[in-house]
């Protein structure tokens, strides 16, 4: 097991809080460049990660699921087509790769692509500490400046008391956590979407039967647990309950997927705010609360081929609300409201999904009295540089680096993997160039 050094002696040029795509990507790109003779000193880094391994989105990979993203939007292809640690590379290893190929696709299958994580993280595990979770974040003030910052973690090399680390910059990239609705309460019976396969699997063991599952949302994930618990769960209906009139197809045609490229985000970030509002508000249908086109036509089949066959399973309650839960011991009641009349429907369910998506984790749930030295815009959201760099008072001379928490400054793209290879490059480059200013005067 890695155990990266701590104490105030053993100072970390970057110190990376969360170890997934993102900062995974960072690593890469820190390991290439200090292994790179010409680029002069390499930086001193560590992640720190509180699962015990590497994962993501552990509990939608289903089996049959494909990425939304092409394979060249890896780790690093787009900042380094020649880089070893690409998909390709991946497939050459696993020795799939003419296998792949003669699939004629871009998009792999999701277990595979987390399986390409997996390999690329297990490259760069000298750098990370898994069941490391970051508890909170001190300033350390030398001679009036903020220079470092203190990371309080728990750690599995120390139990039972913090490991404390100090860090001249901090990249944080914690990722997405479970949008709920108001007052919704999870339960064995009530789930978020991100738990599926696991709560599924508890639920066949337990040899419980299953006569309806109630699923909440109109997104991709929404569409894909519809389809799983469809096929999973051969005796149950299955209840799909969004306001929309039917499921949105994404755009991902080729003119609006400009808008994930790595120039989009220079432009993004220099226009005036009513612009980035109405590029947000066009290009919403390019990742919020749409279903690629193949599931939908596969779910409508399901659904035709059930009316014939006198048998339907599959229910698509659209253009309605859930208005109340009633959870209990054994089932959930769920009552639905039709918004076109008013007219309510109580549903008793042995399971109710909340497909309802994700959102960025609020930065001050981890920097504490940190969050208070960052400067904020007139919306109240953070101020963040091109480079990624969060803006600080001016007395602060230690960096804090945002990696997926920046939609509002760097765009779209800003959660997805469309610009994790340029992003991580950008941070990288950033951060060398202010490591080699310093070197010779310390």
């Amino acid at each position: 097991m890695t155990t990266l050094q701590s104490g105030p002696d053993s100072v970390y040029d970057v110190l990376g809080i969360g170890f997934g795509p993102a900062n995974l990507a960072l690593a890469i790109a820190l390991h290439e460049r200090g292994a790179a003779p010409d680029r002069g000193a390499a930086l001193r880094a560590g992640f720190l990660e509180r699962q015990p391994r590497f994962g993501w989105h552990r509990g939608m990979l289903i089996d049959d699921a494909t990425m939304q993203v092409s394979f060249l939007k890896d780790l690093v292809t787009m900042r380094d087509p020649t880089s070893d640690f690409s998909f390709l590379c991946y497939l050459r290893e696993r020795g799939r790769l003419v296998d792949f190929l003669n699939q004629k696709t871009l998009f792999p299958l999701r277990v595979e692509f987390h399986d390409y994580l997996e390999w690329a993280a297990a490259r760069v595990g000298h750098l990370v500490e898994y069941a490391a979770e970051a508890v909170s974040v001190r300033p350390v003030t030398e001679d009036g400046e903020v220079r470092y910052f203190d990371v309080v973690s728990r750690d599995p090399a120390a139990p039972g008391r913090p490991t404390v680390r100090r860090a001249r910059a901090l990249c944080l990239a914690t990722g997405l956590e479970p949008r709920l609705p108001p007052g919704a309460v999870l339960s064995d019976l009530v789930w978020h979407s991100s738990e599926l396969l696991p709560k599924v699997e508890r639920l066949t063991r337990s040899g419980r039967p299953v006569r309806r599952a109630v699923v909440l949302g109109a997104g991709q994930s929404a569409a894909e647990t519809v389809d799983y618990l469809h096929r999973t769960l051969p005796d149950a209906e299955i209840c799909s309950v969004f306001a929309k009139y039917g499921y949105t197809p994404a755009d991902d045609s080729p003119f609006a997927n400009r808008i994930f490229d790595p120039e989009a985000v220079d432009l993004f970030y220099g226009a005036p705010a009513e612009v980035k509002q109405s590029l947000f508000d066009y290009h919403r249908s390019t990742n919020y609360s749409v279903v690629d086109m193949d599931l939908i036509e596969s779910l409508s089949r399901t659904m035709y081929q059930e009316r014939v066959q006198g048998r339907q399973r599959l229910r698509m309650l659209n253009v309605s609300r859930i208005r109340e839960v009633e959870a209990g011991d054994r089932d959930v009641r769920v009552t639905v409201e039709f918004l076109p009349t008013g007219a309510r429907e109580q549903l008793t369910a042995d399971v109710l999904v909340y497909a309802t998506g994700y959102r960025p984790q609020s930065i001050g749930d981890h920097l504490g009295e940190v969050a208070k030295l960052c400067l904020r815009d007139d919306e109240d959201a953070l101020r963040v540089g091109r480079d990624h760099r969060v803006e600080t008072a001016s007395n602060v001379t230690a960096g804090l680096y945002l990696q997926g928490a920046t939609e509002h400054t760097h765009g779209l793209a800003s959660t997805l993997l469309s610009t994790t290879a340029v992003r991580a490059g950008e941070i990288s480059s950033d951060l060398f160039a202010r490591h080699s200013a310093r070197v010779p005067h310390e």
